[in-house]
């Protein structure tokens, strides 16, 4: 009796061990596959056709205002931040096209061309900024349309804001993520509106008529850590499922709100932006129908003066506020309808 009971024992030890031995082969060759899985993935690059757009080129001559207190030209800057982001992302695999590498006029239909033509998984128009108050420092980021809508612009936006603070400005500085409908009521911006479909944005990552501003976007340095948020973001962008574009319904879009364009934005009243703004809030504390109107007009001042700026939402969730005071329920709708889709929140 005890020799069968110490055979069984010996078998069930036996038993254990092969069943130990078993499962800790499986998992090696598991541990093994997986590896080999990881090393066979592409990257989030690998393979993506990717459009550059260098914003402007060869307007010294017709667009004097588009230059910094010193003289650098926007087309300059654009340039050399585009074509330092086309070899950061060569180097992660993508296929990239810039629509000009050099400082010449480029056509705005033919830049959405190449990207709708070589079947573009990704399109960024670069781009610097300028306007009236030289204080002024923030990147402002637009993509087409409404954000209900063109939900993976809005979402590689949020990705290009926090690798701008990052690599960029290295603070937590303001940025602007809006609709392009905000500057150019009605249609949008040529290229992302002729790019539509295709994920992308507009990015005017600084202000080159803040005098330090222009000095560091001549330094090589700065355009390089510029070009690094980009490609970090479109990076990062990929690095997931991304979001769809859906067909636009021109039914949900707000009236049009005229602002001033480029060369109107330098003006002295364009300057008064901010002061409006904070004219406007100190009215809204009376309680009567003539400084709430009063309020309305600064408010619609200061967005028409600066409708990308950091207070640009806010003056027309203020709009809305007093069109109700006003006895004006639909235009008040209208207004929040704006701020929902054309200033989304991130």
């Amino acid at each position: 009796m005890k020799t069968s009971s110490t055979r069984k024992i010996l078998m069930n030890y036996i038993n254990i061990q092969h069943i130990q031995r078993s499962a800790l082969l499986l998992f090696a060759l598991l541990f093994s596959f997986n590896l080999i899985a990881v090393a066979q993935k592409a990257p989030p690059l690998s393979g993506k056709v990717i459009v550059i757009d260098p914003g402007h080129g060869g307007s010294a001559a017709t667009d004097s205002y588009r230059q910094g207190p010193t003289g650098e030209r926007e087309e300059w800057i654009d340039l050399r931040v585009g074509i330092l982001l086309k070899g950061l992302l060569e180097e992660k695999g993508a296929k990239v096209l810039l629509t000009r590498s050099e400082d010449v006029t480029f056509p705005l239909a033919a830049r959405s061309s190449m990207a709708v033509d070589n079947k573009a998984d990704f399109f960024v128009s670069i781009h610097h900024n300028a306007t009236a108050d030289p204080a002024v420092n923030f990147p402002i980021i637009y993509f087409h349309g409404l954000a209900s809508e063109n939900i993976a612009s809005v979402e590689f936006s949020k990705h290009l804001a926090k690798n701008l603070r990052k690599y960029m400005y290295k603070s937590k500085t303001h940025v602007s993520i809006v609709s392009d409908f905000t500057i150019f009521s009605g249609v949008g911006a040529s290229v992302l509106r002729g790019t539509y479909g295709i994920p992308g944005v507009l990015a005017e990552a600084s202000f080159f008529t803040n005098a330090l501003e222009e000095s560091r976007l001549k330094e090589k340095e700065h355009n390089l850590a510029e070009a690094m948020a980009f490609a970090r973001a479109i990076e990062k962008f990929f690095g997931k499922p991304v979001p769809p574009i859906h067909a636009k319904t021109q039914s949900k879009f707000p009236p049009q709100f005229q602002t001033l364009q480029e060369a109107e934005r330098m003006s002295p009243v364009a300057r008064r932006w901010n002061q409006d703004f904070i004219d406007g809030k100190e009215l809204m504390k009376n309680n009567d129908a003539a400084s709430w109107q009063k309020a309305y007009d600064l408010f619609s001042q200061s967005a028409k003066s600066f409708p990308d700026s950091p207070v640009a939402a806010q003056c027309h969730k203020y709009r809305a506020v007093l069109l109700r005071k006003l006895g004006k329920p639909e235009q008040s709708i209208q207004e929040e309808t704006r701020v929902r889709e054309f200033y989304p929140k991130w």
